[in-house]
């Protein structure tokens, strides 16, 4: 069993560093479009013209920072971190490091199954690292806060969203004409938590 290292605070800062970092090179290609177009389009013909470009930037900025709000929930249940616990960590950082390329990808070309799938499977590999480290901490002596566990509503929470994620995978890089109205899926994630907590509540 590997041992416990150290205060989870160092990897938080290292983490958040990561994810800021991931988040301004989303809008550098924007950036660099208005000297591209200057003398050839208008400001507004700017905006117009690129939409493609202006809402993969969005929709990446949006998942970023919806896993970075999860992973910042996640570790103020941790107060120590195992090198399993890093390595997991990083691969997840490798996600949203990897995240503005399909993103750029999203904004250039055509939307296709190929396009929708390597965006869409980028999302279902920081979902199912998010998930996992959740798995990892809950009801973990060492690494749970015992003052602050993780909740069974927060677990089956990150197991929702990681299979509707899986779900929306399977239809962006499979199903003809899906393309990227399958991560519309994701948005069901929170009503179907709230109506399974009042199922339970019913029953108890």
């Amino acid at each position: 069993m590997s041992s416990t290292t150290r205060d989870p605070d160092r990897l938080v800062l290292f983490t958040d560093a990561v994810v800021a970092i991931a988040v301004t090179l989303l809008i550098l290609p924007l950036v660099e479009l208005v000297p591209e177009a200057q003398g050839e389009l208008t400001a507004p013909e700017v905006i117009t013209q690129h939409k493609p470009e202006i809402f993969s930037f969005l929709l990446s900025f949006v998942v970023i920072s919806s896993f970075w709000f999860g992973h910042h929930r996640l570790f103020e249940h941790v107060r120590a971190y195992t090198p399993t616990i890093l390595r997991l960590n990083s691969l997840w950082l490798l996600a949203v490091v990897v995240l503005p390329f399909p993103t750029e990808i999203v904004g250039a070309y055509d939307a296709g199954r190929f396009t929708a799938g390597l965006y869409t499977g980028t999302i279902l590999v920081l979902s199912i690292c998010q998930t996992a480290l959740t798995w990892l901490v809950k009801g973990h002596p060492t690494l749970e806060n015992p003052e602050n566990p993780v909740s069974k509503a927060e677990f089956r929470s990150d197991c929702l969203l990681t299979g509707l994620t899986l779900v929306a995978f399977v239809l962006a890089a499979f199903v003809p004409g899906v393309h990227f109205y399958a991560l519309l899926l994701l948005l069901l994630a929170p009503l179907v938590g709230r109506v399974s907590r009042r199922r339970r509540k019913r029953v108890s």
